[in-house]
């Protein structure tokens, strides 16, 4: 993806994704609520819910609430500033050494796991990176005069309980102090803040939603990381009349101390489009597609389409069979289910599912940049192009069983 995003990060290392061309009319959500943000912890993974929120904003979704914990919860914080260039700016430029205080000496992801474990061997890492990087952004007066509610979830030690605070009724100069307890490693060297010890909260609930369903929050939009932790989402009660969304990554967004520039830019830019996924409603299993138009529609372009890549079929099919290719029957009965199957689609796949299945496998093949939201449309034309300038070997080996 580094390749891919190259020109990108040249004009804007923070924004790395085209913005979707639909406006906020084509929101599969309702714009007429305000919605409860949930945070969950995974250190650097975090950078892929700052990517999510750009396109919550650009939907125009108005958030009332946040809960996080650990990374969610300094997220949650820029989010109940209202800043998210600010939170966009930290997240492109962000570094090992904000954080952990050094740069690994290696490049390699395995050694500088072993580095930060023989780290926290002698006596744990260092906290003062982190507290410095939370002064330096977090605006406490932003926070408290925001018009939205921010909770974060922590654990104490010193009390051995599971604390969930409104962070707007701490006494002043709080607030920092509270992101840091949440977002408190085990692997940080242990310091009191306040006079208490703290672990981070993920490790016991992970995904705080329960703060704002206890709260009356109805509408909720859960952004899924993924990182290590207790994932109370699994038991969690819903209310009736209340509607959840999620937003979540499809592929691995790295480990949680991977604080590398690449990796959380990548994140960043992985937020975004499966933000605009699910504000969208867009289709693909591996691509970013904009596909609104009926089974049918898509039926009726598999077959004006398949003189295009009849060549490609042929080369796959036995001689009768490749005879066959534009007949109706054929196509319906053998040729279809076979690309179905061949594609891994489920039992209920329909044509569109089919169509744009096909898609992806024709420009995962013909190397087309996956990190795009396309129409339809465009996504076709691109595969046309790249089909036409190369003789590649077949792109699907199989149409029809044996």
């Amino acid at each position: 993806m580094e390749d891919e995003l190259k020109d990108r990060k040249k004009k804007n290392p923070c924004r790395l994704v085209e913005s979707i061309r639909s406006g906020p009319e084509s929101v599969r959500i309702p714009r007429d609520r305000e919605y409860g943000v949930v945070l969950e912890g995974g250190g650097a993974k975090g950078a892929f819910q700052i990517g999510a929120w750009r396109a919550l904003s650009e939907a125009g979704i108005r958030i009332g609430g946040i809960s996080g914990v650990s990374v969610g919860a300094l997220n949650g914080a820029l989010m109940c500033m209202g800043d998210l260039d600010l939170a966009e700016k930290l997240w492109g430029t962000l570094g090992y050494s904000q954080i952990l205080g050094r740069e690994p000496e290696s490049g390699s992801l395995k050694e500088t796991a072993g580095e930060f474990r023989r780290l926290f061997r002698e006596r744990g890492i260092d906290t003062a990176p982190l507290k410095r990087l939370i002064r330096e952004t977090i605006d406490e007066n932003k926070i408290r005069t925001s018009p939205r509610e921010l909770f974060v979830t922590t654990f104490s030690l010193s009390d051995m309980e599971l604390m969930k605070k409104d962070v707007k009724t701490l006494p002043e100069g709080e607030i920092p102090d509270i992101l840091m307890a949440s977002a408190y490693f085990p692997v940080f060297k242990q310091e009191r803040l306040g006079g208490k010890y703290y672990m981070d909260g993920g490790g016991f609930n992970n995904v705080p939603a329960d703060v704002l369903l206890e709260r009356g929050y109805r509408d909720i939009i859960i952004i899924r990381i993924y990182g290590p932790g207790l994932d109370t989402e699994k038991r969690l009660r819903i209310p009736e009349g209340t509607c959840v969304y999620h937003i979540a990554p499809r592929e691995d967004l790295g480990g949680v101390l991977e604080f590398g520039r690449k990796r959380l830019r990548k994140s960043l830019a992985l937020g975004y489009l499966e933000g605009c996924r699910l504000l969208y409603g867009l289709a693909g299993r591996r691509y970013y597609i904009q596909a609104p138009h009926s089974e049918a529609y898509y039926f009726d372009r598999m077959m004006t389409e398949l003189d295009f890549y009849k060549s490609y079929l042929e080369s796959v099919l036995e001689p009768d069979a490749a005879a066959s290719i534009t007949q109706y029957r054929f196509c319906t009965e053998t040729l279809f289910p076979g690309l179905a199957l061949r594609l891994g689609l489920s039992q209920s796949w329909d044509y569109r599912a089919l169509y744009i299945a096909l898609l992806e496998e024709l420009a995962a093949t013909a190397g087309i940049l996956r990190y795009h939201i396309y129409t339809d449309d465009e996504l076709s034309l691109e595969v046309k192009r790249s089909l036409q300038k190369s003789a590649a070997a077949p792109l699907i080996r199989r149409a029809v069983p044996e």
